[in-house]
Parts: C-alpha cells; structure tokens; sequence
C-alpha cells in the first residue's frame, strides 16, 4: 500500500523488460546504485512515482539483506510474481557478478598500489555526492507524508547525528527511532482521518 496520489502510469511489459532493465541498472552503480535505482525506476521507466519509490525503498532498508537486492524482489513480485521477482533478481545479480569476477582477475596485481586505492577513494567521493543529491531530490516526497515535512526531518536528522556523530551502531538507532516514527506517524493518519470529511 501506498499513500501516491497517483499510481505510476507505466509497468514493465513482461519479465525481459525487467530483466534488461535491472541488468543495465546495476551496470551503471559503482558502490551502490541508489541514484541510478530513483532515475530509471522513477523518472525514466515510470514505473513507480516519487512516493511510491521512497516507501518501496525504505521497506527494502530495513528488510534483511542489500537494500536494492529487496527493491528488485519488490518490483518483480509486483508486476509478475515469483517469477518476476527472479527475472529482477537475475537481472541485477548476473552482469556485474561476471564483471566483477573479469575485474578482480585483471586487477589482481595492481590493487594494492597507491593509485588503485586512490581512484577508489575518488569513486566513494562520487557515490557520496550522488547520494546527497538524490536525498535532496526525494525530499519532496515528504510534503505528502502523513507526519509532515519538519517531523520527518527532525527524525531524519536524529538518525544522522546518533549514526554520524555519535557512531551508535545501526540497529539501536533503527530499534529506538522506528518504533517512535511508526507510532508518530499512526497519530498523524488517524489525525488526518478525523479531520477530513
């Protein structure tokens, strides 16, 4: 279930269609494909709107398991089924592993040079600012949430500043900050509720 006003006005045209996307989705990520995921789900293929991909994506954070990994089953399932789920699953999973593999057997003898670990460190400077944009890019989702922009920003930067600053481990600011959000959030929907005709 969502809270969309509008539902996304396309969906993949069959299992190849999810397969070739995800493979060509998890072609362009390099340490993560969270800004690549919100560019071609959302804005390209228009299979999910902006609110639908930050609820779908935020069930597949706290789901066990890599977040976009989760998002591949999600949409699978959705559109064909089990078999969906494992067409996007493939798609995201095959290509790079080959790759990887090629990667890691061509580059065995220079990874440990200086300038092999510095264009790493540049990559993850790259991926850090794709993924500040893109969070500056969904906030706009946020004006349809049910508890309001500032209540979402004000648990957004909890959990920045107890992981970031604080360096408390994940799952103690998951397990003290989301059970606070869900309730907070039930208070509002059922305040929005009685208040509307």
């Amino acid at each position: 279930m969502t809270t969309a006003h509008h539902a996304a006005p396309h969906a993949p045209q069959n299992k190849t269609d999810l397969f070739v996307s995800f493979t060509l989705l998890a072609l362009q990520g390099f340490g993560g494909v969270l800004a690549v995921a919100q560019r071609e789900l959302v804005d390209k293929k228009q299979w999910l709107t902006v609110d639908e991909f930050v609820e779908d994506w935020a069930v597949a954070q706290i789901l066990p398991g890599p977040n976009v990994v989760n998002l591949s089953l999600m949409i699978g399932g959705r559109y064909f089924g089990i078999a969906g789920a494992l067409a996007a699953l493939s798609g995201l999973l095959l290509a790079p592993t080959v790759l990887v593999l090629l990667l890691a057997a061509a580059v065995a003898g220079v990874a440990d040079t200086t300038t092999a670990q510095g264009m790493l460190r540049g990559l993850g400077a790259v991926s850090a600012g794709l993924i500040a944009a893109l969070g500056v890019k969904l906030m706009e989702a946020l004006k349809n949430n049910p508890m309001g922009m500032l209540s979402c920003i004000v648990l957004g930067s909890l959990s920045f500043i107890g992981i970031a600053w604080l360096r408390l481990p994940l799952a103690w600011v998951l397990l003290t900050l989301g059970p606070l959000s869900c309730v907070w959030a039930g208070h509002c929907i059922q305040k929005r509720s009685t208040t509307q005709p």
